[in-house]
């Protein structure tokens, strides 16, 4: 039986010329909010990918129990060849920090259901096999059966966000995959959120995301797959990030809705959820590492129906006709789990709200603007004597001039991150990874080096690009 784990998918083509220094931050981040790991999605342009794959190994190997495994993307620019397959998996099939099933090393895809040939030649090369569970969200669970059943131990869905026009996710799709896969690994998809605005790549939607990560973290709970996979740690061009914001892994054509957007507060329920669903129930004891609770916290900063500001043509999802604004919810949304009975206060302007939250037992708010006058002004939330301040709703339209639909997350009880010896050490120190994850204004200069970072960019564009593709499909 695999032991249940959580990784987050981790965009490599992202990392041109990244230092030590900033993958022990990732790491660190994501191995303190109980993540098992990283998929390392890597393009095969990526003239950097190598040597990212050799320091991220590297790194994860200082950590106890978090591991790492490649993740080939065929979205992206280039192709792949059954060499260059085969050689990177032998590469790093035997490091310290891989990933293993039954002593093999766990290789997956995003997409590249056109290479079955190929896969079959890669597994007959690579010594001592391989445990292959590929994402290949466009041929689906059906066409999976009948193409390449045999071929695979598993399968991962990419599929982790509401239709067009749909509020909420359902495990409809899961339940597809669990299905066809029968005793076969079944890798489930979680995501906080989407919202991209690239009108040149044609990319220009958002689906609803309010009650999302709260709403699919319960699914794990209901279907339990074998494992889960987290999208993403990194894409910013999609808003689904949960590490922190990193200067130079922002596109310039996503910057103006991603700087000052932290979405670290997502990490703060994940302790919880992750423990959880490794013992299979929901209602467990609070994990030590929260201390006497947590708050996660996620919300938009600009109203959607204020009038002087457009909403940019963004769609209600992917290939959606109705305006973005029909889909979203002027809302507060909270996930909070406290050791007592306490009460949490949310406070916006001179405005204030309190929520009864009981003992042990993970609850979700969703508080309106309405409910705090419609005022304007930082956010504040205290719990259990913490608190915590995000940045202000404003009814001023963005300086980009269109509605932003992307979300800032706060929290309390993210637990602290802790780096092993022979490691730098980074924590609370920004500046030393060439991070920035303030939830403030920011500074859209900082994203200083993104054009002399064409080719892997450009890589990373493009798997972002498809990254909604399968719901097209």
């Amino acid at each position: 039986m695999i032991p249940r784990a959580v990784f987050a998918h981790y965009l490599v083509g992202l990392t041109f010329n990244q230092t030590i220094e900033q993958w022990t931050k990732d790491i660190a981040a994501a191995h303190a909010a109980s993540i098992d790991g990283f998929a390392l999605n890597i393009g095969a342009s990526d003239h950097h990918t190598l040597e990212a794959l050799q320091q991220a190994y590297e790194v994860a190997a200082k950590f106890d129990n978090f591991t790492l495994f490649v993740s080939y993307d065929f979205n992206a620019p280039g192709g792949w060849s059954v060499d260059t397959i085969v050689n990177l998996t032998e590469t790093f099939k035997d490091e310290p920090a891989q990933f293993k099933v039954d002593g093999k090393p766990l290789v997956s895809t995003f997409e590249g259901g056109g290479f079955i040939d190929g896969w079959k030649e890669v597994r007959r090369r690579v010594k001592g096999d391989m445990y292959f569970v590929p994402d290949w969200s466009g041929l689906g669970p059906q066409r999976i059966q009948e193409q390449a059943y045999d071929l695979i131990d598993g399968a991962f869905s990419f599929n982790a966000w509401p239709w067009a026009g749909e509020t909420h996710m359902t495990t409809y799709p899961d339940g597809e995959y669990i299905g066809m896969l029968g005793n076969k690994t079944y890798m489930m998809g979680v995501s906080p959120y989407f919202y991209t605005r690239i009108p040149e790549l044609g990319k220009n939607w958002y689906s609803s995301s309010d009650s999302l990560w709260y709403d699919r973290w319960l699914q794990v709970l209901e279907e339990l797959p074998d494992m889960v996979q987290i999208i993403t740690w990194n894409d910013f061009g999609e808003s689904h990030y949960i590490g922190d914001i990193v200067d130079s892994q922002v596109l310039e054509a996503s910057a103006d809705y991603v700087t000052g957007m932290s979405h670290k507060g997502f990490r703060a329920m994940l302790p919880y959820f992750i423990a959880a669903y490794k013992a299979g129930k929901k209602d467990i004891p609070l994990p030590p590492e929260l201390g006497d609770g947590a708050v996660s916290v996620w919300y938009r900063t600009t109203p959607a129906n204020i009038t002087e500001c457009p909403d940019g043509s963004t769609v209600w999802g992917q290939k959606g006709s109705l305006s973005a604004t029909a889909g979203v919810k002027d809302v507060i949304n909270i996930f909070a789990v406290s050791v007592t009975d306490t009460t949490l206060e949310v406070t916006l302007g001179d405005a204030k709200k309190e929520l009864k939250v009981k003992s042990g037992t993970p609850q979700f708010f969703q508080v309106p603007f309405s409910d705090l006058k419609d005022q304007t002004g930082k956010v504040t939330i205290s719990m259990n004597g913490h608190t915590t301040e995000g940045p202000e709703i404003t009814h001023k339209c963005p300086a980009s001039g269109v509605i932003n639909f992307n979300a800032v997350a706060i929290e309390i009880g993210i637990p602290t991150e802790e780096v092993p010896e022979g490691l730098p050490d980074v924590s609370g120190d920004s500046a030393k990874t060439g991070g920035s994850d303030t939830g403030g204004d920011g500074d859209k200069d900082n994203n200083a080096g993104v054009s002399a970072r064409e080719l892997p960019v450009l890589t990373a564009l493009f798997a972002s690009l498809f990254f909604g593709f399968l719901h097209l499909l």
